[in-house]
């Protein structure tokens, strides 16, 4: 368990945390949001005691092991596999567990041949997956994941989310993909207005209560404030008469007493949408019979791919990292020539171009508004300063000059120079890495109403399911076309990787093969029986505890109603009773989640362990 208690932190004049605190309970997985430069990453420093809070504590038990994705790279080991093994928690039984190790390197995108690599050799992205893999061989107390997916391709990422769902100990990750988050985590927890908010529950439920507790707020101020006049109003038409004198000190000293609401800030959001040029054609690109590679002497990263693109498709590029995605979107672009075949653009075709490799193409001593201008240097300043303000660089912030943006605030740049001039084919390049979740919403949705076609790479679940409506997938050594949504994808054809069995990748200790057949019937007839006793207890716990949860979900809605009845007619006093009534029930259903996750992790768990022994006695009896 962790506690944080009244944390205060700013930079210079920048509030980051005031009074913050939460608890970090046994097995939660939780969830950390907030805008970009709102104090995530700052809090994971401070949790590690790289940095220090300016006041309040951070409270963790001892003995208790924090272990962390470190972008920080180095290794000493000659081998990928040894450098992973050096993380590997110290066995008093003497037992290899090197097989611990393979598993989780092969389940980030490591092959076989990959582990005898020194780690030197590796590419950037492949050194912090070793990073990762090191981190989570460590098995700690509570591991703090800051953006894991940036550096993971789509099969890695499937892989992760499997392996975290499993994680028994506490777990804190900040993503921007809101899929992956709820797909893992039993808590969200939300840097808002500089406190810290857990919610049990996905990102939506957190986001929804506080936005219906600063409607709330809203609505009580302005019924405050219009008392408060009528309150003023009465003190001075009989301030000067005798006769109301005690009256009127009566309601001075209530008015004194009585705590003003402020009105609450806005926050703003990343709110924009891409221009369509006109086309009046059917067909923007035609690829008819493409091949690709690097060299004559090596194989092929595309070989004979034909297909079209209409002037409303939404097409998405997926596969493993290093297969050629990328490749293909600067063929598409036509910044790579063809090796064999033709990629032909109709003449109308205007496109956007996010790439990957943009980011390093911004002029790190210009601002904001200089690279939006020079896009289109014969537009005004002001319309320059608007695409600015749009992409959330207002006033003076468009001033900034790009040497001291983060890597968040260079990708706005670079979709607002995008916004500068009209398009009928957006080629995004990985356009979701840097943003935050909130900015990512945004750009889902100024690519679902773009009126043009849209040709995407990404390795975003989240972006696959809610745009993709064809696919051209990366994978067993292939480039294929694929008519369908993702879903449509993985419930027909799915990964191959992920279709193989597991046992063949990595060996697994085998028992004494002179065991009879006798004794495995037995054996297997003992742990089947072991296994509905466990499974059977372990569920009717479960089926309790979510009949609790409903029965308390109906009593939190039914006091949210209350106090927003109670907010209508400004009864401040009863608003308090209620809240903490609410508060006390919040409590109740943080607890009783947290324990039906636990329940659930451990029917997971103990699933697993009946699944591997069974396979294990089949192994045998073979």
């Amino acid at each position: 368990m962790i506690q944080v208690n009244n944390l205060d932190k700013c930079y210079g004049r920048q509030v980051i945390f005031d009074k913050a605190g939460f608890t970090l309970n046994p097995g939660e997985r939780v969830g950390l949001v907030g805008r970009n430069g709102h104090g995530k990453t700052t809090l994971f420093k401070m949790i590690l005691g790289q940095e220090h809070p300016d006041s309040g504590c951070i409270s963790i038990p001892s003995g208790y092991k924090v272990g962390h994705l470190s972008q920080h790279i180095s290794f000493t080991e000659d081998t990928v596999l040894k450098e992973a093994c050096l993380s590997l928690r110290d066995n008093e039984d003497g037992i290899d567990e090197t097989y611990k190790a393979e598993i989780i390197l092969m389940g980030l995108g490591f092959t076989p041949e990959d582990l005898t690599l020194n780690p030197s050799d590796l590419s950037g992205g492949y050194q912090v997956r070793l990073n990762l893999a090191k981190v989570l061989v460590s098995d700690p107390n509570l591991l703090l994941l800051d953006e894991p997916t940036n550096y993971l391709d789509i099969l890695s990422l499937r892989w992760l989310s499997q392996f975290l769902r499993n994680w028994k100990k506490e777990l804190i990750i900040i993503t921007h993909d809101r899929d992956f988050m709820d797909g893992v985590t039993t808590h969200t927890m939300a840097i808002h207005r500089c406190k810290l908010r857990k919610e049990a529950g996905p990102t939506e439920k957190v986001y929804q209560q506080l936005l219906m507790e600063e409607e709330i707020h809203e609505k009580t101020r302005v019924n405050d404030d219009k008392k408060r006049k009528e309150t003023e109003d009465f003190i001075n038409r009989f301030r000067a008469k005798a006769t109301k004198a005690r009256a009127v000190q009566s309601r001075i000293k209530a008015l004194q007493k009585k705590e003003r609401l402020e009105k609450l800030t806005e926050i703003k959001d990343l709110d924009f949408a891409f221009r369509s040029a006109s086309f009046t054609g059917k067909v923007l690109m035609e690829v008819n019979d493409i091949s690709f590679s690097f060299d004559d002497d090596s194989t092929p990263l595309i070989d004979g791919l034909t297909f079209s693109v209409g002037k409303k498709d939404r097409i998405a590029i997926i596969g493993k990292n290093g297969k050629g995605k990328t490749t293909l979107l600067n063929l598409l672009a036509k910044e790579l020539k063809t090796k064999a075949g033709s990629v032909r653009h109709h003449d109308q075709l205007q496109t956007a171009y996010f790439g990957q490799t943009n980011i390093n193409r911004l002029h790190l001593q210009k601002t904001v508004e200089e690279e939006i201008m020079d896009v289109h240097p014969d537009g005004s300043r002001g319309a320059a300063r608007k695409i600015c303000g749009i992409m959330m660089f207002p006033g003076d912030h468009a001033l900034k000059k790009i040497s001291v943006l983060s890597g968040g605030e260079k990708s706005r740049v670079l979709l607002g120079k995008l916004l500068v001039s009209p398009s009928n084919m957006l080629m995004l390049d990985e356009p979701t890495n840097h943003l935050d979740m909130e900015s990512n919403d945004s750009l889902v949705e100024a690519i679902d109403e773009f009126g043009g076609a849209a040709i995407i790479v990404t390795h975003s679940e989240m972006m696959l399911h809610a745009l993709a409506t064809r696919l051209i997938v990366f994978d067993d050594g292939k480039v294929t076309l694929f008519e369908g949504t993702y879903q449509d994808f993985l419930d027909r054809v799915g990964w191959k990787s992920e279709n193989e069995s597991g046992a063949s990748r990595v060996k697994k200790n085998s028992r004494n093969n002179s065991i009879n057949k006798k004794q495995l019937r037995r054996e297997r007839a003992e742990l089947l029986n072991k296994k509905s006793k466990t499974m059977g207890a372990l569920q009717k716990s479960i089926d309790e505890a979510e009949k609790e949860v409903l029965t308390l979900e109906e009593k939190i809605e039914l006091e949210n109603r209350e106090i927003r009845e109670a907010s209508l007619r400004g009864e401040g006093e009863t608003i308090k009773i209620l809240t903490k009534k609410l508060q006390h029930s919040k409590s109740e259903l943080d607890s009783l989640f947290a324990k039906l996750d636990l329940l659930r992790t451990e029917i997971e768990g103990r699933t697993k362990e009946f699944e591997e022994e069974l396979e294990n006695l089949l192994t045998v009896s073979r």
